[in-house]
């Protein structure tokens, strides 16, 4: 018997989806996993291709590195196309901007060292100094993770930068969403405990998701009321908070914080290692 013995517990994620699992699994939770996207291959990612060609063309005066997961697929994909050398070398003359200790990690593992690093872990930060920076005439390289972010990339542009944007691990919807459809059943019909979400576009997507099947109202209710809405940090938060579902967070945004907070928060034993937003 575990501490989450008899809690019923939704997990989106696709990616480290079977580590996140086994470890709930171990505190006694019944996982009812239903991926709400799925990520398409970086090596046969045309776009991705396409835009680290443009990138080596030229000089690059800033890179912005948003996650340690992108960069290093990003790299590898490079690696792939015989470019990789090309692209270090290019993001070696720039200065880097990254967002967090797991971009830094990233960064430094390719040799590589970063001019800035947000403490906060948030891309508002992150973007707010790559711009405090100057980039008017800049050529900016800016590694996105899984979709756009115009909300900090359109102000670089105002200001005058010439963004070249990479997008590994672009995301789409599931070819099976009966999971999916399954779990917002669950949600609605308070089977639930909780419902866990480890990155932004799968929590817009599970949204969607709901739109399609016309339960989104009945979703929402749900997610209002007595449900743990967990997600890992405030980015992945933002979609759900931003149609008024509260979300509980754990202090770091790590996976195996994301489990803890789930356990104290479920099982009653208390703890001071989450925020609510």
């Amino acid at each position: 018997m575990g501490e989450l013995s008899g809690v019923a517990i939704g997990v989106t994620a696709e990616r480290r989806a079977e580590e996140f699992i086994g470890a709930l699994e171990r505190h006694g939770a019944e996982v009812r996993h239903a991926p709400t996207i799925t990520i398409m291959p970086l090596n046969s990612d045309p776009l991705l291709r396409g835009a680290t060609s443009a990138l080596v063309a030229a000089p690059v005066d800033f890179t912005v590195v948003t996650t340690g997961a992108g960069f290093r697929g990003w790299l590898d994909a490079a690696s792939g196309w015989d470019l990789r050398t090309a692209l270090v070398a290019r993001l070696g003359e720039s200065r880097i901007y990254a967002r967090g200790p797991k971009a830094v990690g990233a960064v430094r593992g390719a040799g590589l060292r970063e001019t800035f690093s947000a403490e906060s872990e948030s891309n508002a930060e992150l973007f707010d100094a790559v711009g405090s920076a100057g980039v008017d005439g800049a050529r900016v390289a800016v590694q996105l993770h899984g979709t756009p972010l115009p909300e900090f990339t359109a102000p670089l542009v105002s200001a005058g930068a010439s963004l070249v944007e990479v997008q590994p691990y672009r995301w789409t919807s599931p070819r099976d969403v009966t999971p999916v459809h399954e779990l917002i059943d669950a949600a609605v019909a308070g089977s639930l405990g909780a419902i866990a979400f480890t990155s932004a576009p799968a929590a817009a997507n599970f949204l969607t998701l709901a739109r399609t099947s016309g339960r989104y109202q009945q979703l929402l209710a749900a997610l209002r009321g007595p449900l743990v809405v967990a997600c890992v940090g405030p980015v992945t938060a933002a979609p759900l908070e931003a149609v008024g579902v509260e979300t509980v967070q754990p202090e770091r945004q790590r996976l195996g914080a994301l489990v803890k907070l789930l356990v104290t928060t479920l099982s009653g034993t208390g703890g001071t290692s989450e925020s609510r937003s």
